[in-house]
């Protein structure tokens, strides 16, 4: 099992992404640069996140026109996994591969705090490992992460059960106080209709490590490894 984690110029959380693949979950990792036209070898490509050319245009929106997201597209057009995290998920909007925009935060301010999100959907590899409803604990650290999308597409994410988590309190009410930054209906994450592709705003490297204060962001990484584990015995069998 091999686990990429794209490079661009002002990413700033690829290093924590790959500690914690390497060294906390104790897998191979590549890190794969954002110059480069081709993926080869990888099980999984994590976009992490950071400023990815400066969030010149809008955040997301030069890299997502990057020389490997061509690779990347292909990657998960043919069901690969594919995680944006934080900028990471404002590049997958940028780049159409996943649905709705990002504007910015509702107080106008740069939000980092600890956040609760709560599970919507297990159907992606990074939460089949979850449960419904589950609450986890991680934190934010954006000024672009009101999530947004029109009615119509609105309801269609929703009908296929594209959201994959929502901004709730500690006791998993999803309640306008504990939306950090004015997102529509509280949405933190949202995946492809095949489920393959999946970008939230908190940071789970960031609550991957008892020290940090939190381990549920592990939890994401831990399911994606199960899960490529599971098809690889299947694929042996």
């Amino acid at each position: 099992m091999r686990l990429g984690v794209v490079v661009f110029p002002g990413s700033n959380c690829d290093r924590d992404c790959v500690h914690v693949l390497r060294h906390v979950l104790g897998r191979d990792v590549v890190e794969l640069w954002h110059g480069d036209p081709a993926i080869e070898g990888v099980d999984a490509v994590v976009l992490p996140g950071g400023f990815a050319y400066g969030d010149y245009l809008r955040a997301g929106a030069v890299a997502a026109t990057s020389p490997i997201m061509p690779a990347v597209r292909a990657f998960a057009a043919s069901g690969g996994p594919v995680l944006g995290i934080c900028n990471g998920f404002q590049v997958l909007l940028e780049a159409g591969m996943l649905p709705g925009a990002m504007l910015r935060n509702h107080v106008l301010k740069f939000q980092c705090k600890p956040v609760h999100i709560r599970v919507e959907s297990t159907r992606t590899p990074f939460t089949h490992g979850l449960r419904e409803g589950q609450v986890l604990r991680m934190p934010i650290a954006h000024g672009e992460g009101n999530y947004f999308a029109p009615d119509p597409l609105l309801a269609t994410i929703q009908e296929s059960e594209q959201v994959a988590f929502r901004y709730c309190d500690a006791h998993g009410r999803v309640v306008s106080e504990a939306n950090p930054n004015g997102s529509l209906n509280n949405i933190a994450g949202v995946c492809s209709p095949q489920g393959n592709v999946l970008g939230l705003m908190p940071h789970p490297e960031r609550a991957s490590e008892e020290v940090l204060g939190s381990t549920d962001g592990r939890m994401l990484f831990e399911s994606l490894v199960a899960w490529l584990e599971s098809r690889r015995a299947v694929v042996v069998g």
